[in-house]
């Protein structure tokens, strides 16, 4: 009798710590609600249409990306489309420079969390790391955070700067086991 009250109360004690601690269902709302908190402490405009290519960002403008749940874009600076090659004196030929599957992105980033004075984890020059971060365009086995392809998506071109929050299910994998958005600057370059 003693064995089953005994067996009883653990039973109890277990259910009761599972009741009272973070489920992910909790912890993804308690991500969403930072989210909408830190778009609305920074001010920032939200764009529910992707802008033309040609679109001149304001500072606060973030595109929140259609079909993509908490994921926001804002554009820094675009590259260039083309790259000028010159052949002859008669000629110019040029190249498109559209990052396509498989082209090796080297990044450079920032990330800071959503909160106030977040700290900033930096690896924006060869101070910082010696090394830039390189994956394959569109290849998750290098760089599984799906946040980073989308946003080299939305860059379109090498040479471009960007301002991206990341869910937690979009980001790298100790990210989405914590359940940490982040904020990320990205600069990109592609490595011929």
């Amino acid at each position: 009798m003693k064995k089953i009250i005994l067996y009883s109360l653990i039973g109890v004690a277990v259910i009761a710590m599972g009741c009272s601690g973070n489920t992910y269902s909790r912890l993804r709302d308690q991500e969403d609600k930072l989210i909408a908190n830190y778009i609305s402490r920074n001010n920032l405009q939200i764009l529910t249409e992707e802008p033309e290519i040609d679109h001149v960002w304001g500072e606060k403008e973030y595109y929140k990306v259609r079909g993509v749940d908490n994921f926001y874009f804002h554009l820094i600076s675009r590259g260039d489309s083309v790259r000028y090659d010159t052949v002859s004196a008669s000629r110019i030929d040029t190249v498109d420079q559209t990052i396509i599957a498989n082209d090796l992105i080297v990044a450079r980033y920032k990330r800071f969390g959503l909160t106030e004075n977040a700290d900033t984890l930096s690896y924006w020059t060869t101070l910082d790391q010696a090394y830039p971060y390189e994956f394959h365009y569109l290849n998750t086995s290098e760089c599984e955070c799906m946040g980073w392809h989308y946003a080299v998506k939305l860059m379109k071109y090498p040479d471009s700067q960007c301002e991206i929050i990341v869910p937690s299910k979009l980001s790298f994998s100790a990210e989405q086991s914590t359940v940490t958005p982040y904020v990320y600057i990205l600069k990109i370059k592609v490595k011929q």
